[in-house]
């Protein structure tokens, strides 16, 4: 590709390259082997989340510097820097979870610093495990330079018996190892071969749910997610991606011009199809936030309650990403979603063309195993479905992909938890009963600190065979790979003295995802006076750290659970520095 010359009188790197008072700042570039024409050249910054945490992120480092060959073919500069994950799969079950919520912030604000610590113009970001992408995406919004986004990839499945497995089926197995239909040898066998490879994991869990959004927001190359980890192909996506930041570079196509709220109901749309997680409940509003828009819990569960349910994936369905790569991934679901009229096609996307335009040029169909035709979903409603009444004022979410409408209405007396590891000890030890609306408080983003996820104490459930014989709900957060009748993001928090605080054993409960209903059989005299007499907030052994300052500053549920006032509250922009 031909060198194109680039005018940096209005980009932020002229603060560290231009004129004779940043001669000490060029010395740092010559010294780590830059040529006086790429100091010239606009800078891009290449986050990545690679580490040995975890497979999700441990394939990124190479596909960084296929990146970084596409930036350079394209006349610009890439500058690699990392940040961190916590990766869920590890930090489920114990204390490590409270970490996870809270690093999707860290990852937005140590992005945000490296990028305004060094003057980056434009930012490519590839990241792998759930909070991660989230992150970086919010990252790339609140700095509102052109950018990018790269999906890892997913892990391919492993395979036992004849059958693709992947770590839900690990975690499910500890379950029916609890209940004495699972020996150690085939536990042993199993967590062997359920992760093959590098990637995140294979379900439509929420990597990627948000992999999936990072293309339907337009902030991904299309078709760029779909690839498995270790397929070289992901390289060609790499090195298309970096093109791709210089021609938004030089067109002036910033972050915002791609988010905008037609963006995110576009996004809200293909979560709903795929059966997608409930996380993205959370994190499109937090999205929102970096670009000041309300777009709240119950603006994404109003696209969710219109949405046909269409693609048959993990933990609802039977296939996983790999499977949906092979079909014809993300583009020809959102063809689907365009046949029924449900897209905006005048978004722009990170290709610099429309959303319509880029779908133009897609020519595979729904395949009707993995993506069935839109006129003829798997559910005629979306996969995830919003909640409210008086036991959530402030919403609650559940995903019921691959739940029959019987199996969407439950009634039952509550058994309450005040931690999940309460719950997980007494759904190990069978201490509840079938027919029981399990309560698990004090799990929100403030009260837990950090609104864990319980794909421990789900999968224990189902691994008994008592995931359709009991209800779950919390104030914390659920997996992407949870399954069963189980409501998160019950708001307010029970920290917060939400009606959830304030309930007993026996209470009786209704969940109606139909209705869209969360209700206990309590009258309003009955929770006033309740709340008159309650505790308050049951202290946590978090009183100082990341974990503190997290639950000081974190907002409610329904508005992304974020921690700062977000671009209504700008008077600058970083991208014009």
């Amino acid at each position: 590709m031909l060198k194109r010359p680039f005018d940096k009188s209005k980009l932020p790197s002229r603060h560290v390259t231009e004129g004779p008072q940043r001669a000490p700042h060029r010395s740092y570039y010559y010294a780590m082997g830059l040529s006086e024409d790429e100091i010239n050249q606009p800078f891009v910054g290449v986050a990545t989340c690679w580490n040995e945490a975890a497979p999700c992120n441990i394939a990124l480092n190479r596909q960084a510097q296929a990146v970084k060959m596409g930036v350079k073919t394209a006349s610009g500069t890439p500058r690699e820097f990392t940040t961190i994950t916590v990766t869920d799969g590890i930090a489920m079950g114990h204390e490590g979870m409270r970490s996870s919520l809270a690093s999707r912030e860290a990852i937005a604000d140590t992005v945000e610093l490296t990028m305004r610590g060094h003057s980056y113009d434009a930012l490519v970001g590839l990241a792998g495990c759930d909070k991660s992408l989230p992150g970086m995406m919010m990252a790339m919004v609140r700095l509102n330079v052109p950018s990018v986004f790269v999906y890892g990839g997913s892990i391919l499945p492993g395979r036992l018996d004849g059958k693709d497995v992947t770590v839900q089926d690990v975690f499910e197995a500890v379950g029916q190892h609890q209940a004495g239909n699972y020996s150690d040898e085939q536990l042993a066998v199993l967590e062997r071969v359920a992760c093959p490879s590098a990637g995140a994991c294979g379900g439509q869990f929420t990597a990627n749910t948000m992999a999936c959004v990072s293309e339907a927001i337009g902030l991904a190359l299309m078709n760029s997610s779909g690839a498995p980890a270790p397929y070289e192909s992901r390289d060609q996506y790499g090195e298309a991606s970096g093109v791709a930041v210089m021609n938004l570079v030089e067109k002036n196509i910033r972050a915002r011009d791609v988010v905008t709220r037609k963006a995110l109901e576009n996004a809200a749309r293909v979560v709903a199809c795929t059966g997608g997680s409930t996380n993205a409940g959370l994190h499109l509003p937090a999205i929102a936030h970096e670009a000041g828009i309300d777009f709240f819990l119950d603006d994404v569960c109003e696209i969710f309650r219109d949405t046909p349910y269409f693609v048959d994936l993990k933990p609802g369905g039977q296939f996983v990403a790999k499977d949906l790569y092979e079909a014809g991934g993300v583009p020809v679901v959102l063809k689907e979603l365009r046949r029924a009229g449900l897209i905006h096609e005048d978004c722009m996307t990170a290709s610099g063309h429309a959303i319509g335009e880029e779908l133009d040029k897609i020519e595979r169909e729904a395949d009707g195993r993995v993506i069935y035709p839109v006129d003829k979903p798997i559910t005629k409603t979306g996969g995830v479905v919003g909640l409210k009444g008086n036991l959530a004022p402030e919403g609650a979410i559940v995903k019921v992909a691959g739940m029959s409408e019987a199996e969407q209405v439950f009634t039952g007396p509550a058994r309450v938890f005040e931690s999940e590891e309460e719950a997980f000890a007494s759904v190990k030890a069978r201490g509840y009963e079938e027919g029981e609306v399990l309560v698990i408080r004090n799990e929100g983003p403030a009260g837990g600190p950090g609104m864990r996820e319980m794909l421990a104490t789900t999968a224990a459930l189902s691994g008994q065979g008592m995931g359709k014989k009991v209800a779950l709900i919390t104030d914390g957060r659920f997996s992407g790979a949870t399954r069963g009748f189980c409501v998160g993001h019950v708001g307010p928090e029970s920290a917060h003295g939400g009606p959830i605080a304030l309930l007993r054993n026996g209470d009786m409960i209704t969940i109606d995802a139909i209705k869209g209903e969360l209700s206990v059989a309590l009258s309003e005299d009955e929770l006033a006076d309740r709340r008159a007499n309650w505790a308050g907030a049951r202290p946590t052994n978090y009183a100082s750290g990341a974990l503190w300052k997290y639950a000081q500053l974190v907002g409610p549920t329904y508005k992304g659970a974020v921690t700062h006032p977000g671009a209504t509250a700008e008077t600058h922009v970083y991208a014009d520095i």
